[in-house]
């Protein structure tokens, strides 16, 4: 019997446009959505075509042509006030206040009773306001609690989800009583104070931002492409994306960021994420580890918290020379985060700290990141992401899909193409792979109760064959034979029958013959759903090998 090929319409899975809880861009979780399988329209066909490539997140157009006219003039305004920043030496001055004698002499002689008076008046209207309200508060504050104490239970019990929700919004707290109380010296002292500019913050013309020209009249392409950037992180409000683009200078100038390439971290942080392949439209991949050993020995100590925060931007720093920016090229990556051991909620601290990096590189590194793909999610990650959601952009949040273990490789390969997934992941890539270079990877689908058999041609009479082969989710009996050409030769049982359990990696596997014939893979579905079999071979003779 012939492979009968699978050709895709359109497979939806289990895409979470959620809010990311662990890395950035763009990064943090709202509700997720659970994958889903599309079904397949299936075409019987001679020949096995490869495997189809599934429809992805469409970024936006860099090129000025296709923006809307909004966003032309958004673009334009900006490049305005970025050519006049850098011109007029402004773009990273800062404003700071000084104290001025006279004023502080003349309030220190109306202080005695205009204050007291206006202090007491203050307590009395905040006592009456408190005794208005308490009964109100009292009545949806317990509203509210009956609506939290529901959707906890439904997604991990509730004293965790507590317990992780109250230290992470305790050290929010903090940060927003210190920023109230800055804001309220700040109103305090602002009648006292004058302005002087920061005169070490100067500005070269040849200012660049990841290689980039950032002085507008320079005419690089590639400018508009960073500052689309920080436009589309921030809705195209031209104010906050020049905000944010100067806060992201100064937050490298002040971190050395542009000398962070050069830095030697060692190899103990090796595992714990690195660059590996392209997705099928070409973006890096990155993947993202996330162990309880690892956070164990990076955030023991301040010194190794800091060392790992700098481990991880230059790993974005190495992901982004591998980018083409400007307009039509590949200008973001695909992050892929492993969460098969990563620590559970009890480690409140852990999470406070990897808060902190996804927002560091969510602020700093806008529209870096093309999607954010969680794999191998524990019951719990639900309630954490719901925790980490409100300090993601919904933009960022977007760009979330996730995938519990029994849906990892299916989501992986809707995304990354098999010769470039690592086999670890259900692939066919390996370091070195010396094998295989550019051959296709081609699909069949087997449907449930019955068999289809892949054939490998050999028509030289000597050579060898060189086989991948992966079934999605296994449980099938395999087995490889080869087939003589010639009438009345034997057939030669290269791997016997095999039952193959549903966690199997992929096989490789070759065949050395003496005569022409063919190899025979035969895969057996003995369960009651549908299997995906990919593959790809080769056949190396005296002249190509």
């Amino acid at each position: 019997m012939t492979a009968e090929v699978r050709v895709e319409e359109k497979q939806v899975e289990s895409e979470v446009v959620i809010a990311p809880a662990v890395v950035p861009e763009e990064t943090t979780v709202k509700s997720v959505v659970e994958e889903e399988e599309v079904k397949a329209v299936e075409e019987d066909e001679s020949k096995p075509k490869g495997v189809e490539k599934s429809a992805s997140f469409k970024e936006e157009s860099d090129f000025f042509a296709d923006l809307k006219e909004s966003e032309k003039k958004a673009l334009g305004d900006l490049k305005s006030k970025l050519e006049e920043a850098i011109v007029d030496n402004t773009l990273l001055k800062t404003k700071k206040k000084e104290s001025s004698p006279v004023k502080e002499k003349k309030e220190e002689v109306v202080k005695p009773e205009a204050e007291v008076e206006k202090k007491k008046e203050e307590v009395e209207e905040k006592v009456e306001e408190e005794k208005k309200s308490e009964a109100v508060v009292t009545e949806e504050a317990a509203k509210d609690e009956t609506v939290e104490v529901v959707a906890a239970e439904e997604i991990t019990p509730k004293e965790e989800v507590t317990t992780v929700v109250e230290k992470v919004e305790e050290e929010d707290n903090k940060e927003e009583e210190e920023k109230k109380t800055e804001d309220v010296v700040t109103e305090e002292v602002k009648a006292e104070t004058i302005e002087v500019e920061d005169e070490d913050e100067s500005v070269d013309k040849d200012i660049e931002l990841w290689g980039v020209p950032l002085l507008p009249s320079k005419g690089a392409e590639s400018t508009d492409v960073i500052l689309l950037k920080f436009l589309r992180a921030r809705d195209f409000k031209v104010n906050e994306a020049f905000e944010m683009l100067k806060k992201t200078l100064k937050w490298r100038k002040q971190h050395k960021i542009d000398l962070i390439l050069g830095e030697d971290f060692g190899e103990d942080l090796a595992s714990a994420a690195y660059m590996n392949g392209v997705d099928r439209e070409s973006h890096p991949v990155c993947y993202n580890v996330h162990s309880e050993e690892v956070y164990q020995t990076t955030f023991g100590s301040e010194k190794n918290r800091e060392k790992f925060l700098r481990w991880r931007f230059q790993l974005m720093e190495k992901g982004i020379q591998k980018l083409n920016l400007k307009p039509g090229g590949v200008t973001s990556l695909l992050q892929i985060h492993d969460l098969k051991n990563a620590p559970g909620m009890s480690r409140t601290d852990l999470w406070v700290g990897i808060k902190n990096v996804i927002m560091t590189l969510q602020d700093n590194y806008p529209e870096f990141v093309s999607r954010n793909i969680f794999i191998n999610v524990p019951f719990w990650f639900y309630a954490i992401n719901a925790v980490l959601s409100p300090f993601l952009t919904q933009r960022t949040k977007s760009k979330f899909v996730v995938a519990r273990p029994a849906k990892v490789k299916e989501t992986l390969l809707k995304y990354i193409p098999a010769d470039e997934l690592p086999v670890q992941y259900g692939g066919f890539k390996t370091d070195d792979d010396t094998e295989f270079s550019n051959e296709t990877v081609s699909e069949v689908v087997v449907k449930p109760g019955s068999s289809e058999t892949i054939e490998i041609p050999a028509p030289e009479t000597e050579g060898t064959l060189v086989w991948d082969i992966a079934v999605l989710g296994w449980e099938v009996n395999y087995k490889e034979e080869f087939v003589p050409t010639e009438e009345g030769a034997y057939t030669v049982i290269v791997q016997k029958v095999k039952k193959m359990g549903a966690n199997e990696g992929p096989i490789r596997n070759s065949f050395k013959n003496s005569q022409a014939g063919k190899i025979v893979l035969t895969v057996d579905n003995v369960s009651g759903k549908k299997k995906r079999v990919l593959y790809r071979y080769r056949t190396k003779t005296e002249s190509s090998s």
